[in-house]
């Protein structure tokens, strides 16, 4: 009986024993390999700027839902981010992605080189020294604002035909935060898509002075209809832009052109279509980058520059989103088609014609088009910053 009791502890030892080496080492080695991505976030994810950018963060965590997690920090101001940033660093995150414009990633990212930190980049960024895990990634949004500016141009051309608008009457309005070089990068390659249709084609912009302040957007909206715009375009971050179109509509004739998510929702009347950043590919292909072992610059495609990488169309980096077929003009898909293959081509050459401009910030600051303007040349951030004389003006 005895020999009996220590057979079966044995033969029950041996089970667990090989229970053990079975299971136990799969989870312990599942556990030491789920990867911790930290994202902060400068607004809420109400808003569409966030919004767009944390559609990065659900498309990684439904592509490695055992793999990775993800810890979120929402409404961080710029001159706030060390304390979350350090937050995610002590949860044990080993990347962290940024949609901030504070310039102390790049200087914290000296602290934890053992973390890589990657912020979207923009125009005039301070880099600080160069640390090996500071990253910066951006979308050729240019592209995506010139096919709107096509759509726009094709419905400026619709109402001319219609006689509701003379061709001196086609007025582009745009609703903008500061005139930094992303912003009228922006609205002049959407200007020049709207002049590829409508040569006649000029604009009004208005600045917020401010990225997220719907009264304001709103405000600087309606003041652009009352100027005589007919399509209004912007570059601010909450949809009061397209709120105001859609109260003036039945009024004027007024459209929409929207930023980082469609607006169709709040502006079913108006909205012709939107564009937006597509954060996916940098997103997920950085994260697989490190599961993988290699740099981030050496995994992602796109146009690397040292630690920064830009891509537009050809890559899936910018997008153009849903088409209000209700509203928009004839043949508006086919076009988009046409000029969104073209991109891909390198066939479109938006910063070139009988063009000057000027820098705002100084008007000794120059620039004549006549032999064209290759945008992001040297970095994914836009770089083109010049007014154009005659076609735009900044309205008070």
């Amino acid at each position: 009986m005895k020999r009996y009791y220590i057979a079966t502890v044995a033969v029950a030892l041996v089970i667990l024993l090989a229970f053990a080496m079975i299971y136990s080492p799969w989870k312990l080695l599942s556990e030491e390999s789920v990867l911790k991505v930290g994202f902060i976030y400068d607004n809420d994810e109400i808003t569409p700027y966030t919004y767009n950018f944390s559609l990065a963060k659900i498309a990684l965590e439904k592509k490695y839902p055992e793999r990775v997690v993800t810890y979120t920090r929402s409404n961080v101001l710029e001159e706030e981010v060390e304390q979350p940033l350090r937050e995610l660093v002590k949860a044990g995150c080993s990347i962290i992605f940024t949609n901030s414009y504070s310039s102390e990633f790049s200087r914290l990212a000296a602290d934890y080189p053992q973390v890589q930190i990657c912020q979207t980049a923009f125009s005039n960024m301070d880099r600080g020294e160069e640390n090996k895990n500071f990253h910066t990634f951006n979308g050729a949004i240019y592209q995506g604002r010139y096919v709107c500016g096509v759509v726009a141009g094709m419905k400026l051309r619709q109402l001319i035909r219609d006689n509701v608008i003379t061709p001196e009457e086609a007025v582009l309005g745009y609703v903008s935060a500061f005139p930094t070089a992303e912003i009228i990068s922006g609205y002049t390659a959407f200007l020049m898509g709207a002049r590829s249709v409508v040569p006649e084609t000029t604009m009004k912009v208005k600045y917020t002075g401010t990225w997220n302040n719907y009264n304001k957007e709103k405000e600087s909206a309606a003041a652009l209809i009352d100027a005589g715009c007919v399509i209004i375009g912007q570059h601010v971050d909450t949809v009061g832009t397209a709120v105001a179109c859609e109260e003036a509509a039945g009024k004027r004739p007024v459209y929409h052109i929207g930023y980082n998510q469609s607006m169709l929702d709040v502006a079913p009347a108006t909205s012709l279509i939107s564009t937006r950043v597509n954060w996916v590919p940098y997103v997920t292909g950085a994260v697989e980058a490190l599961m993988n072992g290699k740099p981030i610059e050496k995994y992602v495609q796109g146009n690397i520059h040292g630690n920064d990488i830009g891509a537009g169309f050809d890559k899936g980096w910018v997008e153009i989103l849903e088409i209000n077929e209700a509203i928009n003009a004839e043949g508006v898909q086919a076009e988009i088609s046409k000029t969104i293959e073209g991109f891909r081509r390198g066939s479109i050459d938006v910063y070139r014609g009988n063009y000057t401009g000027v820098d705002p910030y100084d008007s000794g600051d120059t620039c004549d088009l006549s032999q064209g303007y290759a945008e992001s040349k040297d970095f994914s951030a836009s770089s083109f910053h010049y007014v154009l004389n005659d076609v735009i003006t900044v309205l008070p």
